[in-house]
């Protein structure tokens, strides 16, 4: 019996803790000999794994966090608004002024502009405010030695191990998010690993203490995503009366020639670069009634950072406001409406029944469910945006309601 284990069971039998207490703390206490035995058969220390694995806890809380979803769907409107506002616009211009000699080498190195490396930095860490108040290696072990994910995050708790063993980080100072991402830029162990960088030319890579490393880490990373020099994450145009809404989405891709002939233009009127020969897709995350915008490869790039429309969009404006760009042209109108999750279970179900793919009924407004709904308005006449309020999602309701004997 493990010591550890050892003063649980002590606990127990005097009757201090329960006995689902005895069994998570001895569970646990497997897991982290196990990890332990794992680590050192891959070249770690055993230095740095009887120091590190022999102190972490075992926090329920992380657990919590991470069956936790929200009660409702987030809006374009609620998502952009929360994250770009001017205090964040203007401090973020504060800080490409300031670190504008080291933005522009990193610039010339690897063709990432400055501005894309501050929104980054401000939408991940608040410009490196808030890294996170959890210990990344507790974290990681807790959800290591639980099944929902383990085999994930016992890799990702290696990669800390390396990282602490390198001697980039002590793990007293890797703290992070509850999932374990950490530092100014909020790197996951592997991300760091593959592409973190000493910028600063200490010996270490330091992606909490060093900004040199850590925007030299965001540059690197994009770069080897696939990140195109000279080449805009995309533009919020204008769309003409009676458009064919049903051609937004990542599943139509046309030249700018294309969007052109379709009508299309900047926010002003003015025309579009027909000349570009790069593919763009339109996008309209608030519906027929807010904001559009045609993206190119580049946004594809910021997704893989962040497998989010809302998110990458909210990067590629901020970056623009950065740049010296004003609002949105036309801003997404807040919805006062919730929609929950359980809404868009049965929503899914019902598009479904209807005969239309909405993909797996899990009560998350995915692309797939997005291209669903605006199957379904283009076959009761309306306007094929995509988009979800309180009165389409009572007609669909409604529709699939009248297929039931």
């Amino acid at each position: 019996m493990s010591r550890r284990y050892l003063g649980v069971f002590v606990l127990f039998m005097a009757g201090w803790l329960p006995a689902h207490a005895v069994q998570a703390n001895y569970s646990f206490d497997e897991c982290m000999t196990k990890i332990g035995s794992q680590a050192k058969t891959e070249g770690i220390s055993d230095k740095t794994v009887q120091y590190v694995l022999g102190k972490v806890k075992h926090i329920p809380r992380i657990i919590e966090l991470d069956r936790r979803q929200p009660e409702f769907t987030q809006t374009f409107a609620n998502y952009f608004n929360t994250r770009i506002n001017d205090e964040r616009v203007q401090r973020g211009r504060e800080l490409l002024a300031k670190h504008r000699s080291l933005l522009d080498k990193i610039h010339s190195e690897t063709g990432v502009p400055a501005q894309f490396l501050i929104s980054f930095w401000g939408l991940e860490s608040n410009y490196g405010g808030h890294f996170g108040e959890w210990s990344v290696t507790d974290s990681l072990a807790t959800l290591a030695c639980d099944p929902r994910r383990s085999s994930f995050f016992t890799q990702e708790l290696l990669n800390a191990l390396r990282i602490i063993d390198a001697g980039d980080i002590a793990p007293e100072r890797m703290m992070g998010s509850w999932a374990g991402a950490m530092g100014h830029m909020q790197f996951m162990p592997s991300t760091y690993l593959s592409y973190a960088k000493d910028m600063d030319g200490d010996g270490r890579r330091d992606l909490w203490g060093s900004i040199p490393d850590a925007l030299g880490s965001a540059a690197n990373f994009l770069r080897q995503l696939g990140w195109v020099s000279g080449l805009n994450w995309g533009q919020e145009v204008r769309l003409p009366p009676g458009f064919d809404y049903s051609l937004a989405g990542r599943g139509h891709m046309l030249s700018l020639a294309e969007w052109v002939t379709l009508g299309v233009t900047t926010t002003s009127g003015a025309p579009l670069d027909a000349s570009s020969e790069h593919k763009a897709t339109l996008l309209v995350p608030a519906g027929h009634q807010g904001p559009a915008f045609l993206v190119t490869r580049n946004f594809q790039i910021l997704m893989r950072w962040n497998r989010s429309e809302f998110y990458a969009l909210s990067v590629g404006h901020l970056a623009d406001r950065i740049a010296g760009a004003g609002g949105l042209h036309r801003p997404p109108q807040v919805e006062t409406v919730k929609i929950s999750r359980e809404q868009v279970r049965q929503l899914q179900k019902d598009l479904s029944a209807l005969g239309i793919d909405a993909g797996e009924a899990d009560g998350v407004m995915g692309s797939a469910t997005r291209q669903a709904i605006s199957r379904f308005q283009q076959s009761t006449q309306r306007i094929a945006d995509g988009h979800l309020d309180a009165t389409l999602l009572h007609a669909i309701r409604e529709a699939a309601r009248t297929l039931t004997p």
